[in-house]
């Protein structure tokens, strides 16, 4: 017989939103139940951005290592203990997984129960042996790989980000289906630590981005020797004695690849096919659970964020959906999200980060737009660390106001950093063009980029004449 207890919040999934939302919610003094099926700390911690962003960090060791003779230091060989590798890895998610278990969160009075949950009811849910009686629902599974539909795929023992940190041997030949982030990050990775890669896009190479920008990243892993396909449909992949076989077609031209292993990063679907949603009178699709500006659900007492409503899909955005629910479930605030000024990063080499407005969508809305560049090559820091590959890319408005913000270079998850309150903010170019800045940095290449919507009219004839009339007093 199933035991029954009650919760002013039940929170269906321990990714990072979901935690943020029970850890935030019980310190606040309401009574919330977690419910956790698989591994606390969701992707974010065991299959996405925690495992991958230290496997870039081997990766970018092992290429500054082979490059050290930019810097007349000279390296005798480059040895890779891929073993060493992976154990890197999951050394750091065992180091960062105390600050999501289930011991942390019980101490913060968060009520745990390890086991998928559904509904029964509008605010009812069942997870193993107990039914739970929530005034609100916080919907926070996540979301998985998606699989295409591609003859063979079930045959063949592909990888996913769910499965390739755990490999402690390097991969003769990487084949990578998707060209996105998770496709590139990884593929430029193993590339890195010395194996053969080739990456398959159906579309274009990191399609969400500026391709201005994404062109960049592009050249700098052709360059790395990565193989790239794009514009290429996969139409058929097939075991083979030691690894796989991939066929591609475009124009009507097939070409084929063997290689010995496979990585499927074909983008991602929502977690929703356990929750029985019908039941809470909760409307979802393919894409995610539909929900409005305040992240309610059809069903009002019922809330979902990050990437169960397939919006977004990085960790801080579902950090940022969780102060959201907080506000209107525990203090019936009607806050609502604002997109506005998000952020995102592709931590390939060089980083690719971009908030506010691509240049397209702030044509579309402000007509009169002022495009604002300038390249790391002229920036005395990335000369001394010879990472001049890469520029800033600002959008404002005719009048100055800044809109959005692109940056393809070293260290542009960190620079960008510098657009998004003023794009929050509704700042004008003035207030980044008048800053005083620390010389040498890879910052002032900002500031320089700010600076330069003021050019045209500064060195003008006219306040030449201006000038020159002034020296004669």
């Amino acid at each position: 017989m199933p035991k029954e207890i009650s919760a002013d919040i039940c929170v269906v999934g321990g990714g990072s939103g979901g935690l943020m939302v029970a850890a935030g919610a019980s310190q606040m003094g309401a009574e919330v139940v977690l419910l956790e099926g698989g591994k606390m700390g969701g992707d974010c911690l065991n299959y996405g951005c925690v495992p991958s962003k230290s496997l870039l960090a081997a990766a970018h060791t092992a290429y500054m290592v082979r490059s050290a003779g930019r810097f007349g230091i000279t390296s005798v060989g480059t040895s890779i203990d891929f073993k060493r590798v992976h154990d890197h890895v999951h050394n750091v998610i065992s180091t960062i997984a105390p600050n999501d278990s289930v011991h942390r969160f019980e101490a913060l009075g968060v009520r745990v129960i390890q086991d998928f949950g559904r509904f029964i009811g509008p605010t009812r849910l069942q997870a193993g042996n107990t039914i739970i009686n929530a005034k609100r629902v916080v919907i926070s599974t996540g979301s998985s790989p998606n699989i295409p539909s591609i003859p063979g795929i079930n045959d063949v023992p592909y990888l996913t980000n769910r499965t390739i940190f755990d490999k402690d041997t390097a991969p003769d030949h990487l084949i990578v289906i998707g060209g996105g982030s998770v496709g590139c990050e990884i593929g430029q990775a193993y590339c890195r630590l010395g194996c053969k890669v080739t990456l398959l896009e159906k579309l274009s190479l990191l399609g969400e981005d500026d391709p201005e920008l994404s062109d960049i990243v592009r050249n700098q892993m052709i360059s790395e020797g990565l193989v790239i396909r794009e514009k290429v449909e996969v139409t058929r992949v097939d075991r083979i004695p030691g690894g796989v076989s991939v066929t591609v077609k475009k124009n009507a031209k097939k070409e084929q690849f063997i290689g010995s292993d496979l990585l499927v990063a074909a983008g991602r679907l929502p977690n929703l096919d356990r929750l029985d949603l019908e039941a809470a009178g909760v409307k979802y699709d393919k894409i995610g659970v539909t929900v409005d500006m305040r992240l309610r659900t059809t069903n009002k007492k019922v809330f979902a964020i990050g990437d169960a409503i397939g919006s977004l899909q990085f960790t801080h955005v579902a950090s940022y959906h969780a102060g959201i629910v907080i506000r209107n479930a525990l203090f019936k605030l009607p806050a609502k999200v604002n997109y506005s000024a998000i952020p995102w990063v592709t931590y390939t080499a060089p980083e690719l980060a971009h908030v506010g407005m691509t240049e397209s969508n702030a044509r579309q809305t402000h007509g009169d737009i002022r495009i604002l560049r300038h390249p790391f090559s002229q920036n005395d820091r990335a000369h001394a660390e010879h990472e001049t590959n890469g520029f800033v890319k600002v959008i404002t408005t005719g009048t100055g106001l800044i809109v959005g913000a692109s940056i393809v270079g070293s260290h542009a998850g960190e620079l960008i950093q510098s657009w998004i309150l003023p794009i929050q903010k509704k700042m004008k170019i003035k207030a980044l063009a008048g800053i005083v800045l620390p010389y040498p940095t890879l910052g002032e290449v900002s500031k320089r980029a700010a600076g330069s919507f003021y050019t045209p009219k500064l060195f003008s004839d006219k306040t030449k004449k201006l000038v020159r009339l002034l020296q004669r007093f």
